[in-house]
């Protein structure tokens, strides 16, 4: 069954009439509209508008979600969109985000209002996920298009694509295949109706046919526009995380609230020191407290001048920073062992100002509570009283200080406010330490610590301790006792495999947060085979999703077969090859990383709790936050705040901060927003036979109708 909808477009003067607005707040033509800088997701439960809308949340902007699935929801009609204020016509929201072309019933009133909106405002409206037909200007895939897994495809961005909305792209969309017994990415490729005003912005090859099918372009009819989308996805997957951005510029104009970068920061800890290596033999680290073994010698990684030189290179080749988080007492050490010498310290010291530096604290100690090692697990040790033991007050500060004053005399460039502690320790660690140490915060207002690492994998989440809030950090799984790619490999495999096939068992003890490998991993090749290409793909994920928390490895990882380097490599190759260079890796230092992950905390808040508002009239942009707030934006070129030119460039665009006083600021855009002209007609379109636009018998579409043909 096909469902047509008929939509006349109309003034603002006769919309106030066709909504039902009250007849005396009617304002004459050429009064513009006001429209609210607010996006309306209409959702049916599926993963498409899901990362539509988790890609608004990440980037902090406002967007009202209506669930068609869930009973006493609102409905859809003229009120629900649009309204007068101080007499100037309002629309509630700049752009529109629907499951599918229509996934409303056959001539239903909340369609035919929403496009009677679009119509009179000029409002955009994506189509999540939809079938090819030619209610959305394409061709039904069995007129020579194809419908069927895409895994592995690779796609390509348009010369209308690079001219317009994902102008950030190099060209390339490849779409994942990582698991060849799954079909993960399902898609309709198909070509515009003849006569069709329809421009796709990113294609690929039709199997087993002549030229290339559309999966996400630009449908001009009935004085609307819509961005018709054939392929499903998720928030995870690459393909959409590389389109997400120009989605969400495409269906705003380029003019909204919110922000997005690509971000990238890599922290090497225990720089100075050394790490104890995993023996291959015992399926332990000799030197950790869980392990026990009589025969456990422990054999330290530690970096070489070679190592500092390689590393130079490497940041200089690729325009890349990495941050180092020292421990002082490893090169003491060194210097008391070898008459003085340390000739990894020299090196570093200096090449000092090639890198960032971090207060890793000064011998690396545990700063929770004192450990019983003498049970495996470690435990917590207990006063006589059965109070657990902590380490103390001046213990942390005496560890924080320190390496400080140890840093300053070898001339660091450092951030006296940042610190990550050994282990992440001093805050709470399941099961032994559920709670933090009560003396850590104290210890860090004595040494004026305002930024504290943290295990993303433990805490996700920004907290305060103290004074000082956490910045939590990604564990990238690249061992900290591993210099050579087999020991990677062999622990890997202890890990990750079953008893039965020689593992430890912890995947399949551990099921709900951990997959065993079907079979362990060769020593010779399950390095680069397997870890690498995983390890890039998860590192890259956070990368493309808007994600500014940090990384952190080992310096063991820089050392010897230097293991880090080519998932570093993956990732920033991989984006290189995906980027255009208005859109580089933004890489922060982590006091940078808090202080953005702390605005975006306070933005949040203050939009879900409706205190922001938005809109634009004509070329005029009006925002108002709560006092302390900063605000939030993304805005064309050109555009400034009270004459001052708005934010930095970014991705074609003009995006950042700006502090607010509780009182409305005021942005002026270049020009006003408006639809791109029409592109011209691609004649071998035009000239192709007429196709039967009959619903082919038996098909069934995303909105769930089945054609009888």
């Amino acid at each position: 069954m096909k469902r047509t909808i008929r939509t006349t477009v109309l003034t603002v003067g006769a919309l106030i009439a066709a909504l039902g607005l009250p007849a005396g707040q009617a304002q004459a033509d050429p009064i513009a509209p006001r429209v609210d800088l607010r996006v309306l997701v209409v959702s049916d439960g599926g993963p498409s508008t899901d990362a539509i809308a988790a890609e608004l949340d990440a980037a902090g902007t406002p967007y009202t979600e209506v669930d068609l699935t869930q009973a006493g929801r609102p409905v859809i009609d003229a009120g629900f969109l649009a309204d007068t204020v101080a007499g100037r016509p309002r629309a509630k929201y700049q752009a529109v985000v629907l499951p599918n072309d229509n996934p409303f019933a056959a001539n239903s009133a909340e369609m035919a209002a929403l496009a009677a909106y679009e119509q009179t405002y000029a409002i955009p409206q994506v189509d999540a996920y939809t079938y090819a037909r030619p209610e959305a200007g394409l061709q039904y895939p069995v007129y020579g298009g194809y419908s069927g897994s895409v895994d592995g495809v690779q796609a390509s961005v348009t010369a209308a694509g690079k001219a317009g909305a994902f102008a950030y792209l190099d060209g390339a969309v490849p779409f994942e295949d990582n698991d060849p017994a799954v079909g993960e990415s399902y898609a309709y490729l198909s070509k515009p109706v003849v006569g069709a005003d329809f421009t796709s912005y990113v294609d690929a090859p039709i199997p087993g046919a002549a030229g290339r099918g559309s999966l996400v372009g630009e449908y001009r009819h009935d004085g609307r526009r819509e961005l018709v989308v054939t392929f499903v996805y998720n928030q995870y997957q690459q393909q959409f995380r590389l389109l997400a951005r120009g989605i969400v510029e495409w269906m705003t104009g380029g003019t909204h609230l919110g922000a997005s970068r690509n971000y990238f920061a890599v922290h090497v800890d225990d720089v100075f020191a050394a790490d104890d290596r995993w023996n291959t033999t015992l399926n332990c680290t000799p030197g950790d407290v869980d392990c026990t073994d009589p025969n456990a010698v422990p054999d330290p990684i530690r970096m070489t001048p070679a190592d500092v030189n390689h590393a130079v290179a490497w940041q200089n080749e690729h325009g890349f920073t990495l941050d180092l988080a020292y421990n002082a007492a490893g090169s003491v050490d060194q210097r008391e062992d070898n008459n003085g010498a340390d000739p990894l310290a020299d090196e570093l010291i200096a090449d000092r100002n090639q890198f960032r530096w971090i207060n890793h604290t000064y011998t690396h100690a545990f700063l929770g509570c004192v450990q019983d090692t003498s049970v495996v697990p470690w435990r917590c040790a207990t006063n006589p009283d059965g109070s657990t033991r902590w380490v103390t007050r001046n213990e942390i500060a005496d560890e924080i200080a320190t390496n400080r004053v140890w840093g300053q005399t070898a001339g660091l460039p450092l951030n006296n406010g940042e610190l990550v502690t050994g282990e992440h320790s001093g805050m709470r660690v399941l099961p032994q330490q559920p709670v933090d140490n009560p003396n850590l915060a104290l210890a860090l207002g004595d040494n004026q610590i305002t930024w504290l690492g943290s295990d993303n994998s433990r805490e996700p989440g920004q907290r305060s301790v103290g004074g000082a809030t956490t910045v939590p950090r990604y564990p990238m799984n690249v061992f900290y006792n591993a210099g050579r790619a087999a020991e990677q490999v062999d622990e890997y495999n202890w890990i990750y495999t079953s008893r039965a096939q020689g593992g430890s068992g912890i995947c399949e003890d551990n099921p709900a947060t951990s997959t065993c490998l079907p079979a362990p991993l060769d020593p010779a090749t399950g390095y680069a085979g397997h870890i690498v290409p995983l390890e890039t793909r998860i590192a890259l994920g956070h990368v493309l999703a808007n994600d500014p928390k940090p990384h952190f490895i080992h310096q063991s990882n820089l050392a010897e077969d230097r293991i880090a380097y080519p998932v570093l490599d993956g990732v920033l190759d991989g984006y290189a090859a995906l980027f255009a260079d208005d859109t580089p890796v933004v890489n922060l230092r982590t006091s940078d990383i808090g202080t953005e992950l702390k605005r975006r905390a306070a933005w949040k808040n203050a939009v879900t709790a409706g205190q922001v508002t938005a809109y634009r009239i004509g070329t005029s942009v009006t925002v108002q936050a709560p006092l302390g707030v900063a605000v939030t934006a993304t805005l064309p070129t050109g555009t400034t705040l009270y004459g001052t030119a708005f934010g930095t460039a970014y991705a074609g665009a003009r995006s950042g901060w700006t502090p607010s006083l509780g009182l409305p600021l005021l942005f002026t855009l270049p020009q006003a927003p408006a639809a791109p002209a029409a592109a011209a007609p691609d004649t071998a379109r035009v000239t192709r036979p007429a196709p039967d636009t009959r619903v082919p018998a038996g098909v069934t579409d995303p909105v769930g109708q089945t054609a009888t043909g």
